[in-house]
């Protein structure tokens, strides 16, 4: 697996729970996380697709026929993955040529990137015209009184799920990093990809999908 980018302060995170992760993630979405990541690959079209920050892979069986490259920061994690192709990498700095992929996925990860106007205008390059990014991402619910509600519940139960695999410090983390973006219609605007659209999901809307579209050439 070839390697690029520099480091960044949640690796060693992902690294030690790289095992449990996939465990971790179905107790506290109840089973649904697959599910939110199938309604987004949808709207991916055929062909070649990047896994931006595909941790071990969990993503494989919802791609269908699609082409796919695994791209994640933490070999640990890549190595636990399914998918053939794998570069240990950065969205901030994506080793492909201009024009390399027809649609690019993330799911989980753009608030743990170092620099998400740098990582979207990579996805930008690496896209096609015509191209699609599709994100799922976690964050608060965009009801204020659902945000409090839904900030002092997983204050409680993130850390308390990662006790279940040990890594309930690891976890804390997560409940942070909740509060860290603005909504995606606001974290996603003003960049060269086109925000097409957005949707919520999960308890109180916490989890939402967004896609962005490289133009097509006139």
């Amino acid at each position: 697996m070839p390697e690029a980018g520099p480091a960044t302060d949640t690796d060693p995170i992902f690294a030690k729970i790289a095992r449990r992760y996939d465990t971790l993630n179905k107790v506290m979405s109840f089973g649904q996380e697959q599910d939110w990541r199938r309604r987004g690959v949808a709207f991916l079209p055929p062909g070649r697709v990047l896994d931006l920050g595909s941790g071990t892979g969990a993503a494989l069986p919802v791609f269908g026929e699609r082409e796919v490259v695994a791209l994640d920061p933490v070999r640990e994690m890549l190595e636990l993955g399914p998918i053939d192709s794998k570069v240990v990498a950065y969205g901030e700095h994506l080793p492909f040529a201009d024009e390399s992929f027809d649609g690019v996925f993330s799911a989980y990860v753009f608030r743990n990137l170092t620099s998400i106007p740098d990582t979207l205008a990579e996805v930008h390059r690496v896209l096609r015209p015509g191209g699609h990014l599709v994100v799922i991402g976690l964050g608060r619910p965009p009801n204020p009184t659902a945000a409090k509600l839904h900030r002092l519940g997983s204050s409680v139960f993130l850390p308390a799920a990662g006790a279940l695999i040990g890594a309930s410090d690891e976890y804390r983390y997560l409940h942070r990093s909740l509060d860290k973006l603005p909504p995606p219609g606001e974290l996603f605007s003003g960049h060269a990809l086109t925000l097409d659209t957005v949707w919520r999901m999960g308890t109180l809307g916490f989890v939402y999908g967004a896609v962005l579209v490289k133009a097509d050439v006139a």
